[in-house]
């Protein structure tokens, strides 16, 4: 017998006696002793989902029998209702304003581009006019135009101009369908994150009302499409780490007291095996990464996130040596499964412009500047596509030029410099004014302010239930908030706004929702507590409703009376 082998078979046998109980229980138990319950470790690693209640239908008139299939219906019933009440309010008019409003004189114009040639390629300096004429007209050529992006939020922009023509509704139409589905994803991941439906539905309802989500979905801008990419990616890896607790729970021994045990030798050495969920989680990482770079941030905070998972998971069933234990059998494949994945799904994103050879800098490896070097052994798409990211990253990075509505992230989650997309002063009578002092029409990028207040405060719960609670939902909601906040930190010289907090938006409502349900009271708590907690959740979330109404006007370029639009600038920072 090896040392290895001798090792194996001590440890197997000490994993087997902890299992057992004592003697004198085994003698006992003809008797019918039964033992002080004991936890059963399956229990942990798959916590069971909270049977939905019947009280609320059954307070409603329903019977017991409908009540009872109105509560299981619930937990797809109720986020699809809140999803519908997102896409109306989305798709509600959404052609106005009938104009080029703010960065739509790039994008859409690129993915009309990309329909046309497979790149971007060059527009007449009247285009954004001659967009929104009467008729429209298409000012395009197929000069290469120079692009800091890559084209997969572009490409999505324009399956929605094929389908409704070049104007603001086609361009606007597929990043609300987005925005109204992510509103979908926040419900059912919130559900699940916090295994309640009620939180679930009340995330995805902050969602959908507030400003700066709702904006973003109506106009054709690319960080509404990361965000969406990166609540996918984090839905499909919560569905990956309930999966593969499953399926370690299942592969532990089962004691004669039918209880599920920890296992060192089953804990240390299981193969996790097939991870689809984690595959398509690689997958929504490199369609964000694939529209802005700054999805790149997600990859990393996200692939991180979930081998801490398997950490977590393989202690809990008894391993060891976790760490080490996840480092031989789960970094290879999640870094395949992630990483490679998400690389391969970017290169993807460039076939338009590697096929058509018409892109700005596709032909540069076959000029005398790229022809020398070291790797003249790779394919010239490749090295010329290499050299084309290097010079969008030195674009970037030193974007410095002053803008009137930049801001500083220190600003973002109190709303200290939003940003305006349209603005207009009509005098009465013209363009729906009434008023005689004269209106403002405005698209205002911000925020529900009593919505961010409030996430100020569910992000310091969040960071105490994660530090002291260790509470891994809320490490999990505070990774999405770090992934698409932190990094513009490193680059406060930047040119940067408050749009870009778009993409962790959601995260914010998922904290807020765990934080009102910790003011609702946990299970157990007093018929008392439970009502006082209901009344100040209810009271702020009436609040945050209601504030998104009263900026509604600013949100969809409605025409106010000016005094009323000066009343709507609660700070100087926001004309």
């Amino acid at each position: 017998m090896t040392s290895d082998t001798a090792t194996d078979a001590v440890a197997r046998s000490a994993d087997e006696q902890a299992r057992r109980p004592p003697a004198w229980q085994r003698r006992l138990r003809r008797f019918g002793y039964a033992g002080w319950p004991q936890a059963d470790v399956r229990t942990r690693l798959v916590p069971a989902f909270p049977e939905p209640g019947t009280r609320l239908w059954e307070l409603c008139g329903a019977g017991p029998a409908l009540a009872g299939r109105l509560a299981r219906w619930s937990g797809w019933g109720g986020p699809l209702l809140v999803t519908l009440l997102a896409g109306v309010l989305r798709f509600w008019n959404l052609g106005s304003p009938d104009k080029v409003i703010f960065d739509e004189t790039y994008y859409p114009k690129d993915a009309w581009a990309l329909l046309q040639f497979g790149y971007e390629g060059t527009w007449d300096k009247s285009a954004n006019d001659a967009l929104v004429g009467h008729p429209a007209h298409i000012l395009l050529n197929s000069d290469p135009s120079y692009v800091v992006h890559p084209p997969m939020g572009k490409w999505l922009i324009a399956v929605g101009e094929w389908a409704f023509g070049m104007n603001p509704f086609g361009w606007r139409f597929m990043v609300a369908l987005l925005g109204t589905l992510s509103v979908l994803l926040v419900c059912r991941i919130g559900r699940r994150l916090l295994r309640s439906t009620a939180l679930g539905c009340l995330a995805g309802g902050l969602l959908a009302v507030d400003g700066l989500h709702f904006v973003m979905s109506r106009t054709a801008l690319l960080d509404l499409i990361v965000m969406f990419w990166a609540v996918a990616a984090f839905g499909a890896l919560l569905l990956d780490r309930d999966r593969t607790r499953a399926g370690l729970a299942a592969a532990l021994p089962v004691d004669e007291d039918g209880l599920t045990r920890p296992d060192g030798q089953v804990a240390d050495r299981l193969r996790l095996g097939w991870r689809p969920w984690r595959l398509t989680a690689g997958l929504c990482l490199g369609l964000a990464s694939a529209t802005k770079w700054n999805g790149l941030y997600f990859l990393a905070a996200f692939a991180l996130m979930s081998v801490l998972w398997d950490v977590g998971a393989r202690r809990t069933a008894g391993a060891r040596r976790p760490i080490r234990s996840v480092l031989r059998l789960d970094v290879l494949p999640a870094f395949g499964a992630t990483v490679v994945l998400a690389l391969a799904t970017y290169l993807a994103s460039w076939s338009g412009w590697i096929a058509t050879k018409g892109g700005y800098y596709r032909n540069w490896a076959t000029t005398p500047d790229g022809r020398g070097g070291s790797w003249t052994w790779l394919p010239d798409w490749l090295r010329s596509l290499w050299h084309y990211q290097t010079e969008v990253y030195s674009f970037h990075t030193g974007l410095t030029t002053p803008h009137t509505y930049q801001s500083n992230p220190w600003s973002w989650l109190v709303l200290g410099r939003p940003v305006s997309y349209f603005y207009e002063d009509p005098k009465a009578g013209h363009d729906g004014c009434t008023a005689a002092e004269g209106c403002a029409r405005e698209v205002l990028a911000l925020g529900t302010p009593l919505l961010w207040w409030a996430a100020c405060f569910a992000l310091l719960y969040v960071l105490y239930r994660w530090l002291f609670k260790r509470d891994w939902r809320a490490g999990a909601i505070a990774c999405g908030v770090a992934a698409g906040y932190l990094p513009w930190f490193l680059y406060q010289e930047r040119t940067i706004f408050l749009f870009y907090a778009v993409v962790f938006v959601p995260f914010l409502c998922l904290a807020v929702a765990m934080m009102i349900g910790a003011i609702v009271g946990p299970p157990g708590s007093t018929e008392r507590r439970r009502t006082v907690g209901a009344v100040g959740a209810g009271v702020l979330v009436l609040l945050i409703v209601w504030n998104f109404i009263y900026f509604y006007p600013l949100y969809t370029g409605l025409p106010l009376p000016k005094s009323a639009w000066h009343q709507r600038m609660w700070f100087d920072s926001w004309v």
